[in-house]
């Protein structure tokens, strides 16, 4: 019998690591030269033992911090007694979890998947179902309406309706039936929708954009709008729901709920891939034995994660302290602009700074804060993603921003 690996394997040290991964991974992520050994809260450490304050977050999937004590105890127990069924048979995680998903976010049944972008494809195929079926759409016409600068993940079909070129380029051909009309324009959305039209998927905030918050009352007309014209308003709430936003929806500062919630990363609590979509009878009925289906789909144990991840936003603790530390961010962050900072926009713990790029671009800013203990994500050029774990202290809010001004300090010309 071979012996058991190693998870660590003493002496090997950052470069190796780099290296390593560098011939022996494929290229499709860019990252910063840290590699990260163990994690607790709001702070990770390198294999050299450096700690470093996450203010990535796992694009948000690590809302509870790395290594939570309640979500380690549950899947530590699950772990124990049962990981995977196939969906040929129930499981006694399944069902508790479907209902108390679906009593968080007001809807009647919930459709299990893995990663966000399967969530995401899920809701697509269910609301063409939903336009047949339902709506009565001629077949093979059905037509979703999309935003310019979305981001919903990185499989063929998604891509399609990409603005990004990176993400988009030779992947052709593109899956038609979607139509992409500028964010945050209520009226460029009624004037895409005809009768083809099944659904406006959108994001209440644009993460990967720079976290672009769209103008008051935008979510209020989109769900006039969809609501007078018989249109499926999907939101994707993958990285912008579950306390993110310092509400368990971001669709919830406007008042406002979906037809169709798409939920994920944060759902698995930093610890394992589960996703979801969660909709009414009428919307999720159209989805029979055989029609869809996933093998890890609503396993014991992403279930079992997933309960104890909707149970801790109950409380509203975590709703809480995004507002709080979220708050304070802004106050802090908001005195760098003129300084370096061009704008900030922030929603809960949740910012994008655009940075002066005469100065600095994004990436040259995140090597920055890396020398001086944060990490953080540029995107598109000259702005970073700030998203540290809502279990983030003051002190580390006082720590990042500290760094980011220590960071500019270097690169701002003095005054004269």
């Amino acid at each position: 019998m071979s012996e058991h690996i190693l998870t660590v394997i003493p002496g090997m040290g950052s470069t190796e690591h780099i290296e390593l991964t560098e011939e022996w991974a494929a290229h499709n992520y860019h990252p910063l030269p840290v590699v990260i050994s163990s994690g607790e809260g709001a702070w990770v450490t390198d294999v050299e033992g450096k700690r470093y304050l996450d203010c990535l977050a796992g694009y948000s999937a690590l809302n509870f911090g790395h290594g939570h004590p309640r979500l380690l105890a549950v899947a530590h127990e699950q772990l124990d007694r049962l990981t995977l069924t196939s969906r040929a048979f129930y499981n006694d995680q399944l069902g508790l979890f479907a209902r108390d998903l679906a009593e968080l976010t007001g809807k009647e049944m919930v459709l299990p998947m893995n990663s966000g972008a399967e969530a995401v494809e899920t809701a697509l195929k269910v609301s063409r179902r939903w336009g047949y079926e339902v709506k009565g759409v001629p077949e093979d016409t059905a037509s979703i309406i999309v935003m310019d600068g979305n981001f919903h993940g990185r499989t063929t079909t998604i891509v399609s309706f990409s603005t990004d070129e990176v993400a988009r380029r030779h992947y052709a051909p593109y899956t038609p039936g979607f139509r992409v009309v500028p964010y945050g324009d209520v009226q460029a959305i009624a004037d895409a929708i005809d009768d083809t039209t099944v659904a406006v998927l959108f994001e209440p905030i644009q993460g990967e954009a720079g976290v672009v918050i769209p103008p008051e009352g935008f979510l209020r007309d989109l769900r006039a709008l969809c609501d007078e014209s018989n249109v499926l308003m999907v939101a994707d709430e993958i990285q912008s729901g579950l306390a993110r936003t310092g509400m368990t929806f971001a669709c919830d500062h406007e008042g406002v709920v979906p037809d169709m919630y798409v939920l994920g990363k944060a759902l698995g609590g930093g610890l394992y891939p589960v996703s979801a979509i969660a909709a009414d009878r009428d919307v999720l009925s159209v989805i029979t034995p055989g029609s869809h289906g996933s093998t890890f789909g609503g396993n014991p144990l992403a279930a079992a994660i997933g309960r104890e991840v909707v149970a801790m936003l109950q409380g509203g603790e975590f709703q809480e302290r995004a507002t709080r530390m979220g708050e304070l961010l802004d106050e802090s962050l908001q005195s760098l602009v003129g300084e370096g900072v061009v704008e900030v926009r922030t929603r809960g713990l949740w910012a994008g700074v655009d940075v002066d790029p005469s100065l600095i671009n994004g990436r040259e800013l995140c090597e920055a804060l890396l020398v001086r203990g944060v990490l953080a994500k540029d995107t598109h050029g000259s702005t970073i993603r700030l998203a540290p774990p809502l279990v983030a202290t003051e002190e580390d809010i006082a720590f990042l921003v500290d760094a980011i001004r220590g960071a500019l300090d270097e690169v701002t010309p003095a005054a004269s």
